[in-house]
């Protein structure tokens, strides 16, 4: 069902790189986003304050400093046209900090961290690593939230010499969760106030007292920035292209499709590595609230319940390709490639939410488009992971698909993409943007 391809657009992939290396943490891709919205002629709306919408209207909400969700009012009500959707999130597998990190072993200043998600632990040894995130501050005035970043290399995790760990080479690196992967900050002798102590460089970034804080989300991060890898440089490097790279692809679409008769949509939900089940996450009522409360600033029969049946949610999060050195780990029928454009996600138990007629209707977008399409469906006899893609289908009534652009490392600290793929996905989430009726009724 494809034609010929799409060109490439390296003003996407620059620009994708830009947008990765801005956001070290689900708050960074938040402000990141809201920039280019805010440039973009989009405003902001308080879920506080009432709202007043009307046609062509361009509008941004943020929740809780890491989930966004910008949309573009559409020529009708939403009973009458539905809502068109790109959903993805925010987060990556990462390392965060504990609440009280700080603490000296063998002469040595460490943090406390959690593993937050799924990481390849591995590959967040022997690296330059920075912290960013966002720190509450005690003032005169209160409480104030302020975004904070290391961009120089403050943190790394040692690993033990070959010498030390015979096995290595043939038994994998081991790493145990609690003891094993505190990074090293500098040499102390500080005892009890090694907590004030490892929290002195945040501060600073903070411009406040090491006292004056009282809580903090801070994430570590790999400080090697994007960059095209490859022969022909055919290829993206980066952190959080998992699943940065989707956020991306939803806004640059948005910020660049036709206005249509639909209500345009981007979701990008925080906390989806971690199960979603959050305020902010897409478990939780973020999304059914933004849409309510769009459906009911133009009000007609039947209202949101309406507009959600004649909607459609794309939900976008990065697809597995084939390993060039385990291909057997790929159903052999529907291995997608890198570069070789977007991917429809099938699962027979629902982990994707796709279904014959959703998935006809987005390689339909992609033949329109004119973008190839690729198919991935799990190995029979291996797990399937899962997206946002079923709990915000089951939670809205809403028909869904699940798409990605392909990738390997997946959950490294450093991935890999195609260059091509950003602005070949880019592409069909803006035609669908502007499409006109996605489904039969």
């Amino acid at each position: 069902m494809t034609s010929k391809r799409a060109p490439s657009h390296p003003s996407v992939e620059h620009d994708l790189l830009a947008y990765l290396d801005a956001s070290p943490t689900p708050y960074h891709a938040v402000a990141e986003t809201v920039a280019r919205l805010e440039a973009a002629g989009f405003t902001p709306l308080a879920e506080r304050a009432p709202w007043s919408l009307a046609p062509g209207d361009r509008h941004y909400v943020v929740r809780n400093g890491s989930s966004v969700a910008a949309f573009r009012v559409g020529s009708l009500p939403p009973a009458e046209s539905g809502f068109r959707m790109v959903g993805a999130h925010t987060d990556s597998p990462n390392l965060r900090l504990k609440p009280r990190p700080g603490f000296v072993e063998q002469g040595l200043l460490c943090l406390g961290v959690e593993i937050y998600g799924s990481p390849i632990l591995a590959t967040w040894t022997d690296r330059d690593l920075g912290l960013a995130g966002r720190v509450v501050v005690q003032g005169a005035d209160g409480l104030t939230v302020r975004l904070v970043r290391l961009e120089r290399p403050v943190l790394r995790i040692p690993n033990v010499a070959i010498h030390l760990n015979r096995g290595v080479n043939e038994d994998g690196l081991k790493l145990d969760k609690h003891r094993h992967l505190a990074p090293v900050v500098g040499i102390s002798d500080a005892g009890a106030e090694a907590n004030r102590e490892a929290l002195a460089s945040v501060a600073q970034a903070a411009e406040a007292d090491p006292d004056a804080i009282r809580g903090f989300d801070l994430c570590l991060f790999d400080l090697a920035p994007a960059r095209f890898t490859g022969q022909s440089e055919e290829f993206v490097v980066s952190a959080r292209l998992d699943n940065l790279g989707m956020c991306h692809a939803a806004l640059t679409a948005l910020l660049h499709a036709k206005a249509g008769d639909a209500t345009a949509v981007a979701l990008l939900f925080d906390h989806e590595e971690v199960g979603s089940e959050s305020a902010e996450g897409a478990g939780g009522a973020f999304a059914r609230d933004l849409l309510a409360r769009i459906a009911g600033a133009r009000p007609a029969p039947g209202g949101l319940e309406r507009a959600l049946a004649s909607s459609l949610l794309v939900s976008a999060d990065m697809a597995h390709a084939v390993h060039p050195s385990w291909p057997e780990r790929s159903d052999a029928a529907h291995g997608p490639h890198l570069n070789g454009g977007p991917v429809v996600k099938t699962n027979a138990s629902r982990r994707y939410a796709t279904d014959g007629e959703t998935g006809a209707f987005f390689r339909g977008l992609c033949q329109e488009s004119r973008v190839p399409c690729q198919e991935f469906v799990s190995r029979g006899d291996m797990p399937c992971g899962s997206t946002i893609g079923p709990i915000v289908a089951s939670g809205l009534g809403v028909r869904t698909v699940d798409v990605g652009s392909p990738m390997l490392s997946m959950h490294s600290v450093r991935e890999m993409a195609g260059r091509r793929d950003p602005a070949l996905v880019s592409a069909v989430f803006a035609r669908l943007f502007s499409s006109v009726d996605p489904l039969p009724a």
